[in-house]
């Protein structure tokens, strides 16, 4: 029992909401006709989604909390979330915003609408009910992956086995770390998913 709790502690940690917009970046750059990019163009790409969805609202919430004087544990409390995460939306507009300005192609800045729909509903559901944000983020990769497969037209089923054993093992490590219950964690899928795939095919 303690090998898996450390395997969900190690999970939880790796597979991280804020990382998935910079995973998706990632995935995009290498698996498909994105790599004929120049390497400069995306690291500087890469580099601007970091400022924005990692580096940005880490510092924002870390002086928040300084600022409260809580600790990392606080902010599991359901209360304490909304500031955080209006912190993070905040820089995801931002990023959105220079995306726009910069004329990326619509099919990534996507992937940051995605991330905001999913953790602007999440924002509002927690003021009545606790979902898994950790949940819903793994959701939105298999959203994303089902739209970037109709505008790539490439065939996302091994792609999409992937994805959705990723989001079994987020979901299982976020109940075994008694953070979510099974019906928090599935709505956060859901949840994800259509996100993931209205943010990315719709923009």
């Amino acid at each position: 029992m303690k090998t898996a709790i450390v395997i969900a502690r190690i999970l939880s940690t790796l597979f991280r909401p804020t990382y998935y917009p910079l995973m998706s970046f990632v995935i995009l750059f290498t698996l498909t006709y994105l790599t004929l990019l120049p390497w400069v163009y995306k690291l500087w790409v890469l580099g601007m989604v970091y400022l924005f969805t990692i580096a940005l609202p880490s510092i924002g919430i870390y002086f928040y909390r300084s600022m409260k004087g809580w600790s990392v544990l606080e902010l599991r409390h359901q209360h304490k979330r909304i500031v955080p995460y209006a912190i993070n939306i905040l820089s995801y507009l931002c990023c959105l915003y220079m995306m726009n300005r910069l004329h990326l192609p619509s099919f990534m800045g996507g992937i940051i609408v995605a991330s905001l729909l999913i953790q602007c509903t999440c924002t509002l559901i927690t003021i009545y009910w606790k979902i898994s944000l950790h949940s819903a983020g793994a959701g939105g990769i298999i959203g994303a992956l089902v739209a970037y497969s109709a505008i790539f037209g490439f065939n996302p089923v091994w792609w999409l086995c992937g994805t959705i054993l990723l989001a079994g093992l987020v979901m299982t490590s976020r109940m075994l770390l008694r953070q979510h219950t099974l019906w928090q964690v599935l709505g956060g899928t859901l949840l994800g998913v259509i996100c993931g795939y209205v943010g990315i095919f719709w923009v």
